[in-house]
């Protein structure tokens, strides 16, 4: 994440995700690895002014030695965030991925019942998009699976799961976390490629050198399928910006941020005009849009 601010830009991030509702109470699914470490700490950052109520919980499927240093990261982070941390102990767990990630899944659900928690936040970033992205097109798939994993989905009966960091990249959280001075756990597994998920993880760690951009770019196109598919209001501001400068003859090389800082004024019915690329600015007035170009 650029800039003099980083810690700033990813709580913007956070904010703009869109996932977690202001007011709520959040259980924030902590493994004690350095992605679901900086979401801690993101959520506890943004929870006075969206009046979230954190509380941690730590899912221990004593599989392996280590569990138990990731058991004791999460109470060390707990600890330095000043939140409360629930532990889940697991036994009997069969080692597959589905397997696993369902235990998982439920025991969440199980503590966002009993604390009165309605969303569970997971710590899925633009990598995991990729790969899950990836896997679904290996599959064979439609929009559904182009669509990757959504923002926010119904968990259980008044809770739901929440995935916040889907438009950061790992590297990010890891350098928060750095700065922030917090404690994490590495998983030895992730490099096990018997899992497929970490098959495909390996595959593109190879491409990234000559496309430095691809987790984004995948996380940003899976977010427009998404919002496209479910008829968001969202999808169809974008379309509007998007039709007004293919009518001005702005459209071409379009930074897909630079668009989304025009839909987010349209959503907010703000005002302003806003850089869009080189000679081509848009300004907009409450509901009206219009495109500027420069000569």
């Amino acid at each position: 994440m650029r800039g003099a601010k980083p810690t700033r830009a990813l709580e913007l991030v956070i904010e703009r995700a869109r996932s977690l509702r202001d007011g709520e109470a959040v259980v924030v699914a902590c493994s004690g690895g350095p992605d679901s470490v900086a979401l801690a700490a993101l959520v506890s950052a943004g929870a006075p002014k969206h009046r979230w109520r954190p509380l941690l919980a730590h899912v221990n499927h004593g599989l392996r030695a280590s569990a138990w240093q990731d058991e004791a990261v999460t109470l060390r982070v707990g600890a330095a965030l000043g939140l409360a941390v629930r532990i889940v102990a697991l036994e009997n767990q069969r080692a597959d991925e589905a397997a696993l990630r369902a235990a998982r899944y439920a025991a969440l659900e199980r503590v966002a019942l009993e604390t009165g928690a309605s969303a569970v936040a997971t710590a899925h970033t633009a990598e995991d998009q990729t790969e899950t992205v990836l896997l679904a097109l290996f599959r064979g798939t439609g929009t559904a699976g182009l669509a990757g994993m959504p923002a926010r989905r119904r968990l259980a009966a008044g809770v739901d799961l929440c995935r916040p960091l889907l438009r950061c990249d790992h590297k990010s959280l890891l350098h928060y976390c750095h700065l922030a001075g917090l404690p994490y756990a590495l998983d030895p597994t992730n490099a096990d490629v018997r899992y497929r998920r970490n098959a495909v993880r390996t595959a593109l760690e190879a491409l990234r050198p000559s496309f430095p951009g691809l987790d984004r770019a995948v996380a940003r196109a899976a977010e427009v399928v998404a919002d496209e598919s479910a008829g968001e209001e969202r999808a169809l501001l974008r379309r509007r910006v998007r039709d007004a400068l293919r009518e001005a003859g702005g459209l071409a090389d379009i930074d897909f941020e630079h668009v989304e800082s025009a839909v987010r004024a349209l959503e907010r019915a703000g005002a302003g005009r806003f850089h869009i690329k080189r000679k081509v600015d848009v300004t907009i007035g409450g509901s009206g849009l219009a495109v500027n170009r420069r000569s």
